[in-house]
């Protein structure tokens, strides 16, 4: 089942009239839509419930769903592949991702006025207007709550929006007038926010439908956001030392649970090991897809995305750090991580991607494969100063890439998908782990069901300990279950706020490195043309590529009492004082 935002977003200007001041916390006329006249028959539930929709989708303001941007050229930076910046998988020196990168390094700072994703809540109104009106509709109760289960939807989503970037927030469940105090009010703290969330969600799946016509929100997309939003606020308040974190990570598992029971869903498997996996991300139409639960649409004269052609082009790429993840099948058949294999050679590039879990060459360009990816023979990792597609790290993004589709400039219409089966299955592992309710059975059901497209052997439980891993004081069974996630869900929007509730926001302190390169690299023929301000550090006897060097992004921190928020806007506290600023911004 698919969300259909390509029917909305032609409707986006009708809903103008709804909207107001983005800052209404502070202070802001309000529109009347109380009128009995209104609210009466299903299309005019329809009709304003179609405005929640578009108004979330609008990616200058709202970055929860997010896709491949909603706008022509908004793929450079409104899309996941950017906002993976913001993480340890990907580095870029592309002058559109310097914001990104600054928030990886530690380095941003208080904005003026609200940014992008940041506080804005004229959605947030419009969802509470719905909720206020819809049951005056003179229709059956069914169908009225089958709206209000959107509404409830998509405030569950806003408010974990909002909560994983600033804590603490206003939380308000009413449609507000000038002179209403909540305008002025103080930030609610998050854990009773996210208490409020899990009512709303619950609601919504409550309200929703199983099916419903013209593929709007079901009870299925509901339970995906339930999975996730739970397994973040779980693992967060463990992490965070919150407290109460056992109630949202049961409630995480149900949804799972739920999902995986339905028997409505399955990994997307061909028997091509080699192909499925990149398959699914270059598909034009995921609505009949067997992984997808929920997906962004996108067609031609409608709404399309640049997402294959800023892939290629701009000076970024996956880090050695996830390439290093990517497990390793030795002569034995075994899988490894890069630090226990017995055959794991870095002397050149070709040599990375042998023996590797296969989702490695669906993600990022193995070199051999330069001809059937770019269609080219001009000689792949490219680097600064060699000309054409450059990369950053060396490793070329190719997940979402489609040849065909890069020649049609920002008209393409791939599909992007929201919510994936294989994402509930993870969220179900990790959720028994942290339970203490993992068992083979599990295992079986959830991580080997994933590994097995890609034809990797199955995990065991109680793996031999990666000795990357081996100081972080969590299982051996949680590592692999974290890896799985890192490898499976890259590129979706999930890694920077995993690190956020695992409370490993360190890890976007390292150093930022890309594929080896040695000296005698440099004076190959095949690197001759490298430029000298591409950079190597010497690591156990080996030089890579250090991508951001010593500058302001390269000497990069994270402060812990600080970073794992982002600061509230100047502006919004001049208005409100009762609005305080997170610790230490």
């Amino acid at each position: 089942m698919k969300f259909k935002h390509i029917k909305l977003a032609t409707l986006m200007g009708v809903f103008t009239l709804y909207s107001c001041n983005d800052n209404f916390l502070e202070r802001y006329p309000t529109h009347d839509l109380n009128a009995t006249s209104y609210w009466n028959t299903e299309e005019d539930l329809k009709s304003y419930t179609n405005g929640i929709y578009n108004s979330a989708a609008d990616n200058s303001k709202y970055m929860f769903y997010l896709g491949f941007t909603n706008t022509a050229f908004g793929s450079a930076t409104h899309a996941v592949v950017p906002f993976e910046v913001q993480s340890d998988n990907h580095a870029s020196l592309a002058s559109e991702h310097v914001t990104f990168a600054e928030v990886a390094a530690g380095r941003n700072v208080q904005p003026t006025n609200p940014d992008q994703g940041g506080w804005y809540w004229d959605l947030l109104r419009r969802i509470n207007i719905l909720l206020e009106n819809y049951d005056k509709a003179n229709i059956a109760q069914e169908v009225k709550n089958r709206y209000a289960g959107e509404a409830y939807f998509f405030r569950a989503w806003f408010y974990l929006d909002k909560v994983q970037r600033f804590g603490d927030v206003p939380y308000i469940t009413k449609s507000l007038n000038v002179t209403d105090e909540e305008v002025f009010g103080a930030r609610t703290p998050r854990k009773e926010v996210m208490n409020s969330v899990l009512k709303d969600i619950d609601q919504a799946i409550e309200f929703l439908p199983e099916t419903w016509t013209n593929n709007r929100l079901n009870k299925y997309m509901a339970l995906a956001l339930k999975s996730r939003l739970c397994l973040y606020e779980g693992t967060f308040r463990k992490y965070h030392g919150l407290g109460d974190h056992e109630l949202f990570l049961k409630a995480s598992l149900e949804a799972s649970k739920k999902i995986m029971d339905s028997k409505k869903y399955r990994i997307f498997n061909n028997g091509k090991p080699t192909e499925d996996y990149g398959t699914l991300f270059k598909t034009i139409e995921l609505s009949t897809n067997p992984e997808i639960i929920m997906s962004r649409s996108y067609a031609k004269g409608v709404l399309t995305h640049n997402m294959s052609g800023y892939i290629a082009t701009q000076n970024a790429g996956a880090t050695k750090d996830f390439i290093d993840d990517f497990l390793v099948i030795d002569n034995d058949g075994l899988a490894r991580p890069v630090g226990l294999s017995t055959s794991y050679d870095d002397s050149s590039i070709e040599n990375v991607f042998k023996n590797r879990d296969k989702r490695l060459s669906q993600t990022v360009l193995n070199p051999v494969n330069e001809n059937s990816v770019f269609k080219s023979n001009v000689g792949y990792p490219r680097l600064l100063g060699m000309g054409g597609n450059i990369s950053a790290t060396g490793y070329h993004l190719i997940k979402y890439f489609d040849f065909d589709q890069s020649q049609q400039g920002t008209n393409q219409d791939t599909d992007a998908p929201i919510f994936r089966y294989a994402e509930i299955l993870l969220n179900y592992a990790e959720a028994a782990e942290e339970l203490g309710q993992l068992d083979q059975s599990v295992l079986d059901a959830t991580i080997n069901q994933i590994r097995a497209r890609a034809g990797m052997p199955n995990m065991l439980l109680n793996p031999v300990m990666d000795p990357k891993y081996a100081a972080e004081g969590i299982s051996s069974n949680l590592v692999e279950i974290r890896r799985e996630r890192r490898v499976e869900l890259s590129y979706e929007k999930l890694r920077y706020h995993d690190l956020i509730r695992w409370k490993k926001g360190a890890y976007m302190a390292k150093k930022v490195l890309g594929m080896r390169f040695e000296e005698s690299d440099r004076k190959s023929a095949r690197y001759a043309k490298v430029a000298a301000s591409v950079k190597t550090v010497e690591v156990n006897g080996k030089h890579y590529i250090d991508v951001y060097g010593n500058d302001n992004l390269g000497n990069r921190t994270f402060n812990e009492g600080k970073n794992y928020y982002f600061p509230i806007p100047v502006n919004v506290i001049s208005k409100n004082p009762n609005i305080t600023q997170n610790p230490l911004w």
